[in-house]
């Protein structure tokens, strides 16, 4: 049963892992080419909107006890991403040739690939230290910079469409501008809980690899 586990948890995080290097490899290509930070939702954002959804899967995991992360803030993460993703960018064509959006999608990209990779090779036993250094290190700016100059950053400009459109006010019982507003003042403190916790996995991961180097 558990060789099964560490099969389905490698071929999941391989998939996202070579999911999220396809969407960095057309992010940068595009820019590269056109020498400009548009179009970064048009060539990779319903790529990166399934590997999204799917990550659903994640919280599934930890609810099932197949991986020690528990609930709540595999779900506060997916949570966060997938509104972002699907209710704003997706939802709303005039924000989608943002900068934000690019810096979003390539914090995240970077982030991915590198966490999917450690996750995959950690299954298979075999993660060697270096990854495991840039896994527990690149979130440390990455992190926020997706974040700030990016999520928090778009959802603020996406406001005046929101408000233009009265968007969503046809199916919630609320004033989705209004929701918009109140969640960009809580979004700091929530994904600072996220942070720290991203700091201690860090603290430990990075302490166990010491003492094994000393042994």
């Amino acid at each position: 049963m558990s060789q099964l586990r560490n099969w389905y948890l490698f071929f999941y995080n391989l998939f996202q892992a070579s999911g999220w290097a396809l969407t960095l490899f057309r992010i940068l290509s595009n820019f590269f080419s056109s020498k400009s930070t548009n179009g970064a939702f048009s060539c990779a954002g319903e790529l990166i909107c399934l590997l999204q959804s799917l990550a659903f899967l994640e919280v599934i995991h930890g609810a099932l006890g197949i991986v020690p992360s528990g609930v709540l803030l595999p779900l506060m993460q997916w949570g966060g991403r997938t509104h972002f993703l699907l209710a704003i960018v997706r939802r709303i064509p005039e924000v989608q040739e943002l900068p934000a959006v690019f810096i979003t999608f390539v914090a995240w990209s970077m982030s991915e690939v590198i966490r999917y990779s450690h996750y995959a090779l950690y299954c298979l036993g075999s993660s060697p230290n270096w990854i495991t250094l840039i896994r527990y290190n690149a979130f440390v700016v990455l992190y926020p910079i997706g974040v700030f100059t990016g999520e928090i950053w778009l959802m603020y400009q996406a406001l005046p469409f929101i408000e233009k459109e009265n968007l969503y006010a046809d199916s919630l019982p609320f004033s989705y501008y209004k929701f918009i507003v109140v969640l960009l003042f809580c979004y700091p403190f929530l994904w600072m809980k996220l942070y720290l916790h991203l700091f201690r996995q860090r603290r430990a991961k990075l302490s166990k690899q010491q003492k094994k180097k000393r042994n």
